[in-house]
């Protein structure tokens, strides 16, 4: 019979399932799309990823090879597009490492009819990025079931 003790810190390590690094980048100003990105952070985590949940400004570029699966989640704004001021330059530099990345895009619209989230996504598809699975919006507040569908987005990114 093999003792516990011949199961060392090393052995343990060496045999543990290697998480995925998911990052989980969004902007928000009403709180309804940042109530989403906790969702799609939770679900990731319980599927045992890493994540790292971040306001845009502190995600670019340069950190996109730092993970295995990014989740881009930005509201409608404007006449459906993303938001200009922080999201949209940080999204358009990333959009270079985008090939063969697995992402997933979600947010919150008050109005039109989810243009936005199309085009967004043709650009990502045109970026070569990797769909994780559909993309995830809801009507202003996000209810129960829009929260649980960003969770789910999130366990496909782990």
């Amino acid at each position: 019979m093999i003792g516990t003790e011949q199961y060392t810190d090393k052995y343990i390590m060496e045999r543990m399932e290697i998480m995925s690094k998911v990052a989980v980048v969004y902007w928000s100003g009403t709180g309804n799309t940042a109530a989403m990105a906790t969702a799609v952070a939770e679900g990731a985590q319980e599927k045992g990823a890493e994540v790292s949940l971040m306001f845009c400004g502190e995600f670019g570029a340069e950190r996109m090879d730092d993970f295995d699966a990014v989740a881009f989640g930005c509201p409608s704004m404007g006449s459906e597009q993303l938001e200009e001021g922080d999201f949209e330059p940080m999204f358009t530099a990333c959009e270079g490492k985008l090939a063969g990345k697995k992402i997933a895009l979600f947010g919150s619209y008050g109005w039109g009819d989810g243009e936005w989230m199309r085009s967004w996504e043709d650009t990502c598809r045109s970026d070569g990025a990797v769909f994780a699975c559909d993309s995830v919006i809801c009507r202003e507040a996000p209810d129960e079931d829009a929260l649980s569908d960003c969770k789910a987005l999130g366990a496909a990114l782990a």
